[in-house]
């Protein structure tokens, strides 16, 4: 049973928008990384929450909690899901508890050597906080770039560091939790325990009080080693030595031959050079430690090494290994489903324990291992990774596999690794006898209704648990049927796609880790704080599209659509996963093929584009304006055009004037289409509307090459962009000859200036920050050229932010914008933040796309920050006068933003129930004049009732006819709520039209349930 409507109110009207019960979001945020073969499913029980929620403090929590009493509703607790053992995963419903929104450092004790956090700090994030004080962290787990620092406390477990530093638990000083009586509690040292492994049975973790270090290099040495046994008596020597290492890890060699196979990275669909060196096929040793004590443990450890038969890695792939630690997941990319099998053996069995569980197992087996010293014996921690394919039935069978390796560890005096849903049984053996005794009470006593996260750790008994202690007793049987199903993993994208996902797009949602590195760097995410729109959800929303769970409705069209291009996902993903390109397929696929509706906004810009050639609703002869002072005698010929493009031209037109006056100070000889000029057309590949994109490609190749130009200079990076990647991938499909170099004018000037034929002479005394837009930056890696331009500046001081180059953050600009006025704002903000936490007297940057969006966010949030295009502050500095547009351009983004609000299903209903008279009396076939006389007769209002299910069907085939007589009044409804320039309102009896042609049957269905009613009432009273 499900929440009932009064507790869904309660939720909603205590945490507002940070509450979810959306089918889809619910199921996003009730699976972990691991895949339960769909035989073990209908043995969890009720696996999907009935809502999540997003606390934003403790308080917060505690009101939840005694909600969650008072209504015996279960809780789930969730930081990042990381984890594989389903300690996320509900069994009896519930709400689950998502920490996003408490990731706040609290303290930092430099002196003390502590760090207190919230409980949804993720492990990256805080490592680059303690490094601004000189701290680091002891030890974080191996999924540090999305796991939390509560979700590690509960799920407890060994990491890098562990060598030196045990358990996580053992580096916590306290912890606060809420316990189900809504009280909130301290853990220390005595009760660290009833918390630390219990994963959130005994209560919520809502701040943790950690041990940090001084921060000092790192030196990093590795071995490689032909056999097990040699690698154990290495690890053993440097146990016995006690060298002062601070994190031991390796990998088998089944983990360096798969690594070796993986698929290179892709940008743009092309494979990218990387620095991959061979790893040798052996096991692979790493050892770390502050560089303090590099004379200690470097020589002792050569000898060590060279004692036990192993060989010393070179220093450059040892440094290239351990950069690439968070990546242990990347072999997925070849299964595209993984099994898990991760136990803990003593280091003393290690040499027995490793062949033993490998030679068992007939699919390929990838192992890390991390050697850990605590209060006992020294121990290690196999993660192991299976490679198969959950779509095929095998999997349910090769899933069996996972028990082999725990039964090889017991036979050699190990363990499981945790516990969580699936072996609660095993809990004992985890946890040890005593504290499993304690726990068990403490839960008894402080939850008797068991509403905290049942089903976890000391749930011995459900039918799950019944179940795999069966499999357990038959290990040999399953072995011998888990090895039958083979080993169908590879790259194998053909067939892959279903229900219209193109077949690549469809791989990649099968390989994806769900590791949830993508998700904080998302812009889409931070911006609205749902994890649908973040890459991970996306996929994992796609591998139930099609396996027939769900249902492809516009707002999933949207979420496809929203993501504005940033590319930062694709720098975060271990897999290397090209998620933003994915998603222009699957807009190719969801506008262009399907027909399903784009962002209302884009068709007035096509509209436009069609008729004048711009997305801003000015005309084609105005567009060479920016040009009348002193640039229109250029050339109509040459080897290199500038294109400005279309805000340059007709909106911020001092980028315009600035770059050209530049390219001409600097001696570069240019000609320029003029009214010859289109929009380059990203908007329209970014909207799916691919068929005026191409329209307009094949356009604008033409007219470069009636010119005789070799190459093109821009100054938008999205132009830049489509002439440098998109129009020749697009040219080479279509057939068409495509011969341009493109080039952006921080480039040519750049080079300029190195020849010494560009000299800046004016000084401008001013610390500035540069802001890398996502299309010139990740998407291009043009990075340098414009800081050669700023720092070629006197008196100029350029500081950077603290995320910049392929780590920069997005402006929110692009698709966000368009889809989510707010979400940009917040977006921008971000990185606003980033620009003042520097000091920055003001944020350059060379696209007009960011300029207008950090200027829009800077006046909505009151920053007094400037926004200065590239251009300007560089002629500034050559003695170049230009003009300023910010004022205008903050106008037309007015412009632009009341469209955006207008053309959405409530407002559009709001107009059109202002325009029931004129719509009412243009109805075809009498429909309007008998609706009003139904209206007016006894009873009328009764028989409309009746037809309104019939509404949804009449409308659609009412409205085209209808339009015509309505337009002039709706033109005017529009008007007076957005204002518009005068060339934009000329245009707009033409452009309306062509917009709501194509509109209106598509936004139809989402309207006609919002005008119903009050049509009915309208038709009563008229």
């Amino acid at each position: 049973m499900g929440l009932t409507s009064a507790q869904q109110d309660w939720l909603r009207n205590r945490f507002g928008n940070r509450v979810t019960t959306d089918l889809m979001e619910r199921k996003i945020y009730s699976h972990d990384v691991g895949v339960m073969p769909p035989l073990v499913k209908p043995l969890i029980g009720k696996a999907t929450a009935d809502a999540v929620v997003q606390p934003r403090n403790e308080q917060d929590i505690r009101d939840l909690v005694r909600w969650a009493r008072e209504n015996d509703v279960p809780l789930v607790p969730r930081g990042k899901a990381t984890s594989g053992y389903g300690g996320v995963v509900p069994v009896k419903g519930g709400v689950t508890v998502d920490f996003w929104r408490m990731r706040e450092v609290v303290a930092v004790d430099v002196e003390a050597l502590t760090v207190t956090v919230e409980s949804g700090v993720v492990w990256e994030d805080l490592e680059n906080e303690l490094a601004k004080d000189g701290l680091a962290l002891r030890l974080y787990p191996s999924s540090a770039p999305s796991s939390t620092v509560g979700g590690w406390l509960a799920q407890g477990g060994f990491g890098y560091g562990s060598f030196e530093y045990g358990a996580f638990p053992n580096n916590v000083v306290s912890a606060r939790v809420a316990l189900p009586s809504g009280e909130v509690r301290e853990f220390g040292d005595d009760d660290m325990g009833l918390i630390a492994d219990a994963e959130g049975i005994t209560g919520i973790i809502t701040e943790v009080t950690i041990g940090v270090r001084p921060s000092e290099p790192e030196v990093v040495v590795g071995a490689q080693f032909a056999e097990s046994e040699q690698l154990t008596q290495a690890l053993q020597g440097v146990v016995r030595e006690e060298l002062p290492l601070w994190s031991v890890s390796f990998i088998n060699p089944e983990m360096a031959r798969m690594k070796n196979e993986l698929p290179p990275k892709t940008k743009h669909g092309e494979p990218v050079e990387q620095e991959r060196p061979a790893i040798p096929e052996a096991y692979v040793a790493l050892f770390v430690f502050p560089a303090s004590r590099e004379g200690e443990a470097e020589a002792a450890l050569r000898r060590i090494v060279d004692r036990s038969g192993g060989t010393m890695l070179d220093a450059d792939l040892a440094a290239h290994e351990w950069a690439e630690r968070f990546s242990i997941m990347a072999v997925k990319r070849l299964g595209p489903s993984l099994i898990p099998a991760e136990v803990v053996v003593p280091l003393n069995r290690l040499g027995e324990a490793l062949p033993d569980i490998e030679d068992r197992i007939d699919l390929p087996l990838v192992i890390e291992g991390m050697v850990t010293r605590g209060t006992g014996d020294p121990e290690v921690v196999l993660l192991g990774f299976m490679p198969h394919d959950e779509r095929k039935l095998t999997y349910n069978l090769a899933f069996g596999l996972s028990l082999l390796p725990i039964g090889a560890a017991k036979r050699h005096g190990g363990r499981v690794y945790g516990s969580g849903l699936y072996f609660a049984h095993e809990a004992e053996d985890v946890l040890g006898a005593e504290r499993v005794e304690r726990l068990r009470a403490f839960k008894e006593e402080i939850d008797p209704r068991g509403i905290m996260n049942p089903g976890k750790v000391l749930a011995n008994g459900r039918l799950v648990n019944s179940f795999l202690q069966t499999a357990e007793a038959f290990e040999p049987l399953v072995g011998t049927v888990g090895n039958a199903t083979g080993v169908p993993y590879g790259e194998r994208t053909k067939g892959s796609g279903r229900r219209g996902v193109p077949d690549d797009v469809a791989w990649y949602a099968h390989a994806c880790a769900q590791c949830g590195y993508c998700v904080d760097s998302c812009d889409q995410f931070y911006g609205r704080g749902w994890e649908s729109e973040s890459p991970r959800g996306k996929w994992f929303f796609l591998k139930e599209y099609m396996a027939g769970r769900a249902e492809l409705t516009q707002d999933w069209v949207d979420k496809f659509i929203a993501c504005t291009t940033c590319e930062l996902c694709n720098v975060a993903c271990p897999l290397d996963l090209p998620n933003e390109p994915s998603w222009l397929s699957m807009r190719g696929e969801l506008i262009h093929e399907r027909g399903e509706l784009t962002f209302p906004p884009f068709e007035i810009m096509q509209a436009s584009l069609k008729k004048e050639h711009n997305i801003w609703g000015s005309y084609r002869s105005d567009r060479a304006d920016w040009a009348a002072a002193g640039l229109d005698r250029l050339p109509e010929e040459g080897d290199v055009c500038y294109f400005p493009g279309c805000t340059a031209s007709y909106v911020e037109q001092d980028i315009a004037q600035s770059t050209a006056c530049l390219l001409d100070k600097a001696g570069v000889e240019f000609t320029y289409l003029g009214e010859d000029e289109a929009c380059c057309g990203i908007p329209m590949l970014m909207a799916g509307l691919w068929d005026t994109w191409e329209e307009i490609m094949r356009h604008n190749i033409a007219a470069m090459k009636k010119r005789g130009v070799e190459t093109v200079v821009t100054s938008c990076p999205a132009c830049w962009l489509v002439w440098k990647e998109y129009y020749p991938r697009w040219a080479e499909k279509l057939g068409i000859d495509y011969g341009f170099e493109a080039k952006h004018y921080s480039e040519v000037l750049a080079d300029q200036i190195e020849s010494g034929q560009l000299v800046f002479d004016q000084p401008v005394d001013m610390r500035v920050t540069w802001h890398d837009s996502c299309h010139m930056g990740r998407a291009g890696g043009i990075y340098e050229p414009p800081r050669e331009l700023l720092r070629a500046i006197p008196g100029l001081e350029l500081v950077e932010m603290e995320h910049n180059r392929e780590e920069g953050h997005c402006c929110g600009s692009v698709m966000s914008l368009v889809a989510d006025p707010a979400a940009a704002k917040r977006i921008g903000d971000l990185r606003l933040r980033e620009a003042e936490e520097v000091e920055a007297e003001a944020v350059v940057t060379s696209c007009p796309c960011c300029e207008v969006q950090l200027r829009v966010t800077a006046d909505k949030t009151g920053r007094r920050l400037p926004v200065i295009d590239l251009a300007a502050m560089v002629c500034d500095a050559a003695g170049v006068r230009h003009p300023d547009s910010t004022e205008y351009a903050l106008e037309m983004w007015a412009t632009f933003e009341a469209m955006i609000n207008l053309l959405n299903p409530e407002p559009m209903a709001d107009l059109m129930i202002e325009l029931f008279p004129q719509m009412v009396d243009a109805m075809p076939y009498g429909m309007g004049r008998m609706m009003r006389a139904v209206g007016r007769v006894p009873g009328g209002g009764a028989v409309l009732r009746a037809m309104k299910p019939l509404f949804p069907t009449l409308f659609p085939m009412l409205m085209p006819a209808m339009m015509p007589d309505v337009m002039p009044d709706m033109l005017e409804a529009v008007e007076d709520r957005v204002p518009m320039p005068a060339h934009m309102k000329e245009q707009m009896p033409d452009l309306m039209p062509m917009a709501m042609e194509r509109l209106m049957p598509k936004m139809l269905p989402a309207i006609v349930p919002l005008i119903s009613d009050p049509l009915i009432a309208y038709l009563q009273d008229a």
